[in-house]
């Protein structure tokens, strides 16, 4: 009995396996796919190389005039746009990579974890977005003219191309996921992790967070640390206000009704 029917056992616990690997593949291929139809239409317009006169811009617009960039690198002029222009496609096509990974796991929730689950995705997505644009539109332009105003008059200021996409990836990855405060304090409230009351509490000890985190992640100039700070303290006190509006936990009321059940 347990040697004819173990062959049966291991093949009804495969199948699923099997299958959400096949479902795992084809999400990845709609996500990878997605991001190549961006990068496409970004190569067609404007380009690469018109994507990296556009990232550089801030930079450009606070050197002296005359000044350009330079590529100590052979290949340097060609790759690094293409670098950009990947980036750009995969930030483009972020929202349908979200919603593949949504679309994956959203069976094995329960109903309150899928009401919760995809608001996160959409305002964690719309966060990070803003908080680049926030970098880029005015963290940018205040940085580098501040920077430049000390730059001594004998040195001529001429940026590497691939130390200035390394900054820029890094400030651009700092401010996204500093903007992201709301969905964490959201999140742990929601899980029950911390109370809102608690998280009052350390209302005090996060604005010493926050300015700790800026002086690590961001250059050490004042402008761009409290650019970074500033904008987080704010941003802990909407996700106070959003687990507010959320409600409470919902975890054990669930737990109580699949008992029940």
């Amino acid at each position: 009995m347990s040697q004819e029917q173990r062959p049966d056992e291991l093949e009804g616990n495969e199948q699923p396996f099997v299958t959400h690997l096949i479902e795992l593949r084809d999400r990845l291929i709609r996500a990878v796919f997605a991001i190549g139809i961006c990068f496409i239409v970004l190569a067609l317009y404007p380009g690469p190389s018109g994507l990296y006169d556009w990232l550089a811009a801030p930079l450009i617009s606070a050197l002296p005039k005359g000044a350009t960039m330079i590529a100590t690198n052979v290949i340097s002029p060609f790759m690094v746009p293409i670098k950009i222009t990947m980036l750009a496609a995969f930030m483009m096509a972020l929202p349908v990579v979200l919603y593949q990974v949504w679309a994956f796991v959203a069976p094995g929730l329960y109903t309150h974890e899928k009401k919760l689950v995809l608001p996160l995705i959409v305002s964690s997505t719309l966060l990070f977005y803003i908080g680049v644009a926030f970098c880029y539109f005015f963290v940018f332009q205040k940085v580098f003219v501040f920077i430049q105003q000390f730059a001594p008059k004998s040195i001529t200021a001429a940026p590497d191309i691939e130390s200035y996409l390394g900054f820029v990836l890094n400030m651009f990855l700092a401010f996204g996921a500093s903007f992201e405060v709301p969905v964490v304090v959201v999140i742990l409230a929601r899980m029950g992790i911390v109370s809102i009351e608690k998280l009052k509490e350390f209302r005090g000890y996060f604005i010493v967070v926050a300015f700790v985190i800026a002086a690590v992640v961001t250059p050490p100039d004042v402008v761009s640390q409290l650019a970074l700070a500033i904008p987080m303290c704010i941003l802990y006190e909407l996700g106070i206000w959003a687990a507010q509006l959320t409600g409470k936990p919902e975890q054990a009321d669930e737990a109580s009704k699949d008992k029940a059940a």
